[in-house]
């Protein structure tokens, strides 16, 4: 999936919400505090808890992080608003669950990425969730692939890891699963690389 307007975070209505709690915020303000909130989730050992990760940014603004509006912030709205499959998506999905390929997700996010995934109409092909924030480390930590596995009950010898970051699929060549960067965008010689989630029907 991928986000509508091409940011992960913070999400696309944070400038909206922070605004009806403080209209005299400028754009440039709000580039600076955006900035703040990706180096602290760049130096966090694990994906922050969604709060301090708004509460980084609302201090970087001079804004009050009251209860209220954090609450704003993390309130729940249909993942349709702000992210959306690629093309390929789905009908990969289904097809490779049509042929009985079992599948697991690893993720550096916060908690709440089967209820995206599921509100997206996906969730349903994933048996499995290895999610940053619930289990405290990041990719590349083994840990991270390893739980997806072993919740599959399946060797990492048995396993084709995904990503589309191709240092994060180094790392899991190195611990011994299969690999594929997918590179919608650009050829990537270090790696074994895929241009479309279409091609891994290839692989099954």
């Amino acid at each position: 999936m991928r986000p509508i307007g091409g940011r992960w975070n913070p999400r696309a209505d944070f400038e909206q919400t922070v605004l009806d709690h403080d209209p005299s915020i400028t754009p440039g303000q709000f580039m600076k505090a955006i900035a703040a909130g990706d180096h602290f989730f760049a130096t966090s050992s694990s994906t922050p808890e969604n709060d301090d990760y708004h509460r980084v940014m609302l201090r970087q603004l001079g804004v009050e992080p009251s209860s209220q509006l954090l609450a704003d912030l993390r309130r729940e709205v249909p993942p349709a608003v702000f992210l959306e499959t690629y093309p390929d998506v789905e009908e990969t999905l289904e097809e490779l669950s049509r042929r009985g390929v079992r599948m697991a997700v690893v993720s550096d996010a916060w908690p709440n990425l089967p209820d995206l995934h599921a509100g997206l109409g996906i969730g349903r092909f994933f048996e499995a969730y290895a999610i940053s924030a619930v289990l405290g480390c990041n990719k590349p930590d083994p840990r991270m692939y390893h739980h997806a596995s072993a919740a599959l009950g399946l060797t990492p010898a048995q396993c084709l890891f995904v990503d589309d970051d191709p240092e994060l699929v180094a790392a899991a060549i190195r611990l011994g699963y299969a690999g594929r960067a997918l590179c919608r965008d650009s050829a990537v010689s270090d790696v074994p690389s895929i241009s479309s989630l279409t091609e891994l029907l290839d692989f099954f």
